[in-house]
């Protein structure tokens, strides 16, 4: 990129052997330095690869996917404590209301 500003010093006078070259038109070099006036050329030098990623939104995302985990075991657990009364009724092993919702509410 130096020498789109100025030519090596020992091609100083031959700027035509320079591009002959590197295979150049001069409309490149104008070109080239148009872009860099305009700060084209800067996204160039811009770092690749995944973007930072905001501590707030990534524990966002975490704080999600523990949300659905925990959906999905409290499901679960609501379909065993179905089970679980269904298999006493059939056992004939009277269930106290009562003391199910005490222990939930605690």
């Amino acid at each position: 990129m130096t020498h789109i500003v100025q030519p090596d010093p020992r091609e100083a006078g031959r700027p035509g052997a320079l591009l002959r070259r590197e295979r150049l038109y001069s409309s490149h070099l104008v070109d080239w330095r148009r872009q860099r006036d305009t700060g084209a050329l800067e996204a160039l030098a811009r770092k690749r690869g995944p973007k930072p990623t905001d501590p707030a939104r990534a524990q966002v995302e975490r704080l999600r996917g523990e949300n659905e985990r925990l959906a999905k075991r409290l499901a679960q657990a609501e379909k065993i404590i179905e089970i679980q009364g269904k298999v006493s009724e059939l056992l004939g092993l009277p269930l106290d209301p009562a003391s199910d919702d005490e222990q939930s509410a605690t």
